[in-house]
């Protein structure tokens, strides 16, 4: 794994800092381990902020990706449910919601 020093710009100093916990791997991108983010996460946050996204690994394996907000689509907001349910009939014959998870309690002994 290719080792790659990250420099970010800090608003509190007049140099950017470095991030050396961020590396390289490839197909995958830059990478940090779960262990670094957790002790570097305002560096990683500042980072993400200036447009990259970063792999979080754990035991070697890619777990999370951190990715800028602005580069999310938003999501379609689902306003179906109401109008479903107003239009469902009300159920008046069967075994009940209530009485099948009660017969399950029993059954496991809660």
């Amino acid at each position: 794994m290719k080792t790659k020093t990250i420099k970010y710009p800090h608003s509190k100093a007049a140099e950017p800092a470095v991030l050396r916990e961020v590396t390289s791997a490839p197909g995958i991108g830059s990478i940090i381990s779960v262990r670094s983010a957790k002790a570097h996460l305002s560096a990683l946050l500042e980072l993400v902020a200036g447009g990259r996204e970063i792999t979080i690994t754990s035991d070697g394996e890619p777990k999370a990706v951190l990715s800028p907000v602005a580069g999310r689509k938003a999501r379609k907001v689902f306003t179906g449910t109401w109008e479903h349910l107003k239009k469902m009939p009300v159920q008046s014959e069967g075994p009940f919601a209530e009485e099948i998870i009660r017969a399950d309690r029993d059954g496991r002994g809660w």
